[in-house]
């Protein structure tokens, strides 16, 4: 079926907006990644320190932290103010990244570019939810999640480009310049978010619609699995220059090894609206948590056998078929949280971020801090957090794994959920 939000824009540029919009972020993470290098050396940090790191974790932290505001603001007064407020943000903490002049001010910077993208973020995820319902949320999501998944593959190439004819200032103004880019693109986006539906600001209803979250199973046992696995995927992203450069010596191709890597999530995520159509969100969430969870003991296994150095190809295999994995759970994940909050889908869509990105960036941190040179520290929290994520899907579900389809709805708004008022 198609939207009348699709009617107006065309489902491709629906989907590429959309795409563009969560890209954001992926941007502003993955294109800084070959400069860490550069900005240890000129802001005075020794080399290999990963005090660096903490600029992807300050910007994971705004990110994650802000949703909570944007969520309760885009129910109240739309998707589409918020979304132009948060590029403001976004644009304005990218450039005074750029002109920081010390570790201290690039990290608030960064914090603020990250309590800018959430908005963008939060937007894109209840125009689907406003949009979609089922199985064809589960599509939708997919389809940009992989189109957004092009920005990981290029950004640290890109990254590298511009580090070999200019500094690394330079690399947080490409993010400004693509975030005023997609804000003036935006524009073009309806108001998806029905007058009926809007939400008073207030204490009471805030209350009740987190308890609403809280109290849902699938809701809270779904997002707090979502935290764990994004924790080893938090860390992945902090330390994956380091780890290729100081355990494997590969620091010079790192660019390049990131992108292939990111080629490999971008399609099994694009796979992933194909498949789910066929067997069912729950279905293949469930069998991608079980091929992730075997995966990362494979990888301990590997990391305790060859005292943390492992052969590259070994560490690199298992590495692209655990963000395939990802890539199947992130948006089937998000679809079963977010499935029964169509009445306050930007609060909870808010909510369900923050805690995942909040407490999993901490959750990566915590990996980061840990690294001795090996992949051991990363290979033993990831499995932690991986059996952490394994039992709170099976809270949620009771035990049961590999339920039934979900039902496979399309709606042009939320007429299905009666407004929590």
């Amino acid at each position: 079926m198609t939207t009348t939000t699709e009617k107006r824009l065309g489902r491709v540029e629906f989907t590429l907006l959309l795409s563009m919009s969560m890209a954001t972020v992926a941007l502003a993470i993955d294109v800084v990644l070959p400069a860490l290098g550069a900005i240890r050396s000129d802001l005075g940090l020794a080399e290999g320190s990963t005090e660096a790191a903490g600029i992807i974790t300050a910007f994971l932290l705004g990110f994650a932290l802000s949703q909570v505001v944007w969520g309760p603001l885009s129910d109240r007064f739309g998707r589409k103010p918020i979304m132009y407020t948060g590029f403001a943000i976004y644009v304005t903490g990218a450039i005074a990244s750029a002109f920081a002049p010390s570790l201290g001010v690039v990290l608030l910077a960064r914090f603020l570019w990250g309590v800018g993208a959430a908005g963008p973020r939060v937007v894109t995820l209840s125009v689907i939810r406003d949009t979609y319902e089922g199985d064809e949320m589960s599509r939708a999501m997919s389809f940009i999640f992989a189109i957004f998944i092009v920005v990981p593959v290029v950004a640290p190439t890109v990254g590298a480009g511009i580090l070999t004819v200019a500094g690394w200032r330079w690399v947080f103004g490409l993010c400004a310049i693509f975030g005023i880019a997609v804000a003036l693109w935006a524009r073009r986006l309806p108001e998806t978010l029905h007058p009926e539906n809007k939400l008073e600001l207030s204490v009471s209803r805030l209350a009740a619609a987190g308890r609403a979250i809280v109290t849902n199973r699938d809701t809270a046992g779904y997002t707090l699995a979502l935290t764990f696995l994004f924790g080893v995927f938090a860390s992945y992203l902090a330390s994956s220059e380091i780890i290729f450069d100081e355990v494997f010596g590969l620091g010079d191709q790192f660019p390049f090894i990131f992108g292939g890597l990111a080629v490999i999530m971008g399609a099994a995520m694009l796979g992933n609206g194909w498949i789910v159509g066929r067997i069912g969100t729950r279905r293949l969430a469930h069998g991608a948590l079980i091929g992730q969870i075997s995966l990362i003991a494979t990888l301990t296994l590997v990391a305790v056998a060859g005292d943390g150095r492992p052969r590259f190809w070994v560490f690199a295999t298992i590495i692209g078929a655990m963000l395939a994995c990802q890539a199947r759970m992130l948006p089937n994940f998000n679809t079963i949280a977010m499935q029964p909050m169509g009445h306050i889908a930007g609060t909870a869509a808010a909510v369900i971020g923050a805690v995942s990105t909040a407490v999993g960036a901490i959750l990566g941190a915590i990996l980061d801090r840990a690294f001795d040179g090996t992949i051991l520290p990363f290979a033993l929290g990831a499995a932690l957090y991986g059996s952490l994520a394994v039992a709170c899907v099976l809270w949620a579900e009771r035990g049961r794994l590999f339920r039934p389809l979900l039902t496979p709805t399309v709606a042009a708004g939320l007429e299905s959920s009666p407004p929590a008022r």
